[in-house]
């Protein structure tokens, strides 16, 4: 499986796939991190281009901060663009909590693991906060 790490989460991307290896995941199933500048997507880039990026190249976006307000918000686009055949967008609930607790990055991480495992049962589902 694919992801779209945004922009904001560089550094705790690493923690989190680091969590995810220590636990043998990556051996038994294929998880990539892509980054931004991995494809040359701007930083300022708008929650719709992201959106549809992520879509086009059927990668999970993984996000922290995009927001809920204006023609060009992630959940704005959602509504109009969300199908039962997309990908979710995976949210960390709480980027404070997530980089201080280590019992909240594995189970951000175990809820990620159980996405991917179960992408069937996520699919269209639209936006997925987690833990």
């Amino acid at each position: 499986m694919n992801f779209l790490i945004d922009y904001n989460l560089q550094k705790y991307a690493a923690i989190l796939l680091g969590r995810i290896a220590n636990d043998g995941w990556l051996d038994l199933i294929p998880i990539r991190f892509t980054f931004f500048n991995d494809i040359d997507l701007p930083t300022d880039s708008d929650d719709r281009v992201v959106w549809r990026l992520s879509q086009e190249n059927r990668m999970i976006l993984l996000t922290a901060n995009r927001n809920m307000k204006g023609e060009n918000s992630l959940e704005q686009v959602l509504r109009e663009n969300n199908t039962i055949d997309s990908l979710p967008v995976i949210t960390i609930g709480n980027l404070d909590r997530f980089s201080k607790e280590g019992s909240y990055r594995s189970r951000c991480a175990d809820r990620i693991i159980d996405i991917v495992l179960n992408i069937e049962d996520y699919i269209g589902a639209g936006r997925i906060f987690i833990p």
